[in-house]
């Protein structure tokens, strides 16, 4: 017979049984109920005297996008239909996000500073140390339905009421200055535009009128097709300033980009056509007066173009406007946001139970160690290298 047997005797030398645990408990049931409650109703005690923090809270809508009208009235100006949709083709494809960083700006920050005097109601020595404490008193939100949300915290609830309505105003101040949507970028591209032309167009009527020759002989038949050859020169150079915009952001192989080369190429065989058909010599016409007439009408209609495109911008920038449309105001808060005392007083009270329990596990741990004669050597030379380490004798 053999003497196998598959239960040891003993347990070996260390294992912790959860009898053992459950022991350890009741030992220290007390600490481990008492501690918990103090620290609890310390903290309770600590969130009373603790200057309340209020919170002003302002949600807006950022301006929008819009489908532009532009579009279809446009398209009675020919092959210049498309010019403005590629002036400001580069649309916005997340406003939020992009508000939401002009609000974290450095200029947005720094007028909030400024004109509340934040730098000495913060005490701090440097603008830096200001905007920094402004930023962390401030929350910026954006929800799924494209509202954004303002929150500011401050010891007073009036003025965290007034900062967070600030934050709106000092955004809309800044917008004004920037071209953001479709229509303000069309707006600015065409009123560069327009001061050019206007200023090529005054030249081209002071070389007209150099000439001498009379306002009758605008009547002429030569003067007409010179017109029609300024018009199409026009056209060909307002097509190139719109294939030029929008290589910023198509490829030649893009249908409309192929489509704007067409009408590129359809004005200029329009127009080589039209200087065959322009006579030789303009009848009574000096060949210098027919040549700066047909300057002059080139410069008059591109003038003319440039600025009905340019009202049809300012239509369309009026009918969305740049402009925030706040959804609540902020009002002073009746309620503090801090601190919150249920909160305060439950996490310390499970923190400190947490903290106690490791320590009376660690303790018990330590005692049962000690009382084998290897183990309490062992933690003899530890605590011995933890004092050297430290310098400290004995």
């Amino acid at each position: 017979m053999s003497d196998f047997n598959p239960m040891p005797a003993e347990t070996a030398e260390g294992e912790i049984s959860l009898l053992d645990l459950l022991q350890t408990v009741a030992e220290n049931l007390r600490l481990l109920a008492l501690g918990p409650l103090v620290v609890g109703l310390a903290a309770l005690g600590i969130s009373f005297v603790v200057a309340p923090t209020f919170t002003g809270k302002v949600t807006f809508l950022p301006p929008q996008q819009q489908q532009s009208s532009a579009a279809a009235l446009l398209q009675s100006l020919g092959s210049l239909g498309g010019l403005a949709s590629a002036a400001g083709g580069a649309g916005l494809k997340n406003p939020s996000d992009q508000f939401i960083a002009f609000l974290k700006s450095q200029t947005v920050t720094d007028a909030m500073v400024e004109r509340f005097k934040l730098q000495e109601r913060y005490e701090a020595k440097m603008r830096e140390d200001a905007r920094l404490a402004l930023q962390g008193a401030t929350r910026v939100t954006a929800a799924k339905d494209g509202l954004i949300s303002i929150e500011v915290d401050d010891k007073d609830p009036a003025f965290a009421a007034e900062l967070a309505n600030a934050y709106v105003q000092e955004l809309q101040k800044l917008i004004g200055r920037l071209a953001l949507t479709e229509a303000q970028n069309r707006r600015v591209f065409f009123e560069r535009k327009i001061q050019e032309a206007k200023t090529e167009l005054a030249e081209a009527d002071r070389a007209l009128r150099s000439t001498g020759v009379s306002a009758d002989t605008l009547k002429s038949s030569p003067a007409a097709a010179v017109e029609s050859v300024a018009r199409l020169k026009a056209g060909i150079t307002a097509q190139e300033v719109k294939i030029g915009a929008m290589r910023g952001y198509l490829n030649d192989s893009a249908p409309e980009m192929r489509q704007a080369l067409v009408e590129l190429s359809t004005l200029r065989n329009q127009l080589r056509k039209a200087e065959k058909d322009e006579p030789v010599h303009a009848g009574k016409l000096e060949d210098s007066y027919v040549e700066r007439f047909r300057d002059y009408k080139y410069k008059e209609t591109l003038y003319d173009l440039f600025t009905r495109q340019y009202e049809l911008a300012r239509v369309d920038e009026a009918r969305e406007g740049a402009v925030i449309q706040v959804v609540d105001i902020a009002l002073p808060p009746e309620r503090k946001s801090k601190p919150k005392k249920a909160p305060i007083t439950m996490v310390a009270t499970l923190a400190a139970g947490f903290a106690l329990l490791l320590f009376v596990f660690i303790r018990q741990a330590l005692r049962n160690a000690q009382q084998s004669g290897e183990t309490a050597e062992k933690l003899a030379r530890l605590r011995g290298s933890f004092r050297q380490a430290l310098g400290l004798k004995g």
